[in-house]
């Protein structure tokens, strides 16, 4: 238990010294960070919503799905007319039974936001991406069907 803290702290050390920049000048704050890596070590998150907060120039966290949720909820949560990131860690069980774990990184882009609002979201995900270590998987998304659970699990396997 005491050794998978330290194993936490320094991946979440190592992270916060990334760089905090996206390329469009949004700066990541560090809840942002924190709350990824105890999405993916911790497991105490099942996913995380990312905004972009255009006055402050921040990337924060909007939302934090806890562990019991699903990937429903998830998409439940996604505004139908302001764009977000979300990461979600996918579990599942391989057929040899074996248990794994693939987190997606999520553009959400639908149709009825404003233009300027998806070219910062489109110019600000390259940076949010590479701070966020980890990702196995990246999915964009105009509409629900875009994003369906079906597609989680068939990219997965």
């Amino acid at each position: 238990e005491e050794e998978e803290e330290d194993i936490f702290l320094a991946q979440l050390t190592m992270a916060l010294m990334k760089t905090a920049t996206t390329t469009s000048g949004m700066w990541m704050t560090d809840d942002c960070k924190r709350s990824f890596m105890e999405m993916k070590w911790k497991k105490v998150h099942r996913y995380v919503v990312y905004k972009l907060e255009e006055k402050s120039r921040k990337v924060t966290v909007d939302k934090v799905g806890a562990a019991g949720e699903s990937y429903d909820d998830l998409a439940a949560s996604l505004p139908q007319d302001d764009c977000r990131y979300a990461v979600f860690d996918f579990d599942y069980v391989t057929v040899d039974n074996c248990r794994m774990s693939k987190i997606f990184f999520i553009t959400w882009s639908p149709e009825a936001s404003r233009i300027r609002e998806k070219m910062m979201y489109a110019t600000s995900k390259s940076g949010l991406r590479r701070v966020l270590d980890g990702v196995h998987f990246e999915l964009q998304a105009t509409d629900p069907t875009e994003m369906g659970f079906d597609k989680i699990k068939d990219r997965a396997k």
